[in-house]
């Protein structure tokens, strides 16, 4: 992933409506939701979440499939987590985090270090 794909997600995603609708895609998995669907549940005019999801779309966060008359909307998991794992690998040192496969479970563990632990006498 190049820094101006990672750029444009994060920019995207730090705005409130749009993490709020991501979220609840995450929830809604890889069969994701149709948009009147999402409208309802978090309470947003289907046209301002229109221009939302379309936002999302060009970022890469989001893909959509049309089944019949509606418009089923997931979030691109296989993008998020490139993502994610740009960011462990490329903005963490690795002292501070790996990245292994688990051919198993079919997915990447990143394991973080150091960075979780509590400093004492610190007030």
């Amino acid at each position: 992933m190049d820094i101006q794909k990672a750029l444009a997600a994060f920019s995207t995603l730090s705005q409130d409506t749009r993490l709020r609708v991501f979220r609840l895609l995450v929830e809604y998995g890889t069969s994701g939701a149709p948009a009147g669907t999402l409208s309802t549940s978090l309470n947003i005019p289907h046209n301002t979440l229109s221009f939302h999801l379309s936002h999302m779309s060009h970022a890469g966060l989001v893909v959509s499939r049309r089944e019949g008359r509606s418009v089923i909307y997931r979030a691109d998991f296989e993008f998020f987590s490139r993502l994610i794992r740009y960011m462990a690998e490329d903005c963490c040192r690795a002292e501070f985090s790996t990245i292994r496969n688990d051919t198993k479970r079919k997915c990447s563990i990143i394991e973080l270090s150091h960075c979780c632990e509590l400093k004492e006498n610190v007030p």
